[in-house]
């Protein structure tokens, strides 16, 4: 098999694991959850740019330092927090001025958007109602 080949059989697998355990519910395959099309999509945003190896990168840097706590910005911020997501609201006001946090503990994941698109899409909205 080819080395180019070997490797997106590869990085489907690390995609596709991602997907199962950060979608809710976990029980849940991922293609249950955001359907086949939408997740073979993001695969293919993957492969045809190159991009995996740059957006890995990230997950690796965070056991490092990310330098000093820097004050509040004072920009109004909204956060919301879906199931198996971690959202801890004393350590993001040191940085940031949470006008909004919303807790959903029933559903969506990390992949919100995909997984939970209305309502975090009404989350937006109200969040941006409340600032005109």
């Amino acid at each position: 098999m080819p080395r180019w080949l070997i490797r997106r059989w590869g990085q489907l697998a690390w995609i596709v694991d991602k997907f199962r355990e950060w979608t809710h519910p976990r029980e849940a395959l991922p293609h249950d959850v955001v359907g086949i099309d939408r997740l073979l999509t993001n695969v293919m945003l993957y492969w045809l740019t190159d991009t995996a190896s740059s957006s890995a990168y990230v997950g690796y840097m965070q056991e490092s330092s990310w330098g000093a706590a820097k004050s509040a910005s004072g920009i109004p911020t909204a956060v919301i927090v879906f199931a198996h997501d971690v959202g801890i609201r004393r350590y993001a006001e040191q940085e940031h001025a949470i006008t909004r946090w919303t807790d959903v503990e029933d559903r969506g994941g990390h992949f919100a958007a995909l997984e939970e698109p209305e309502t975090l899409t009404a989350d937006i909205r109200e969040f941006f109602a409340g600032l005109r």
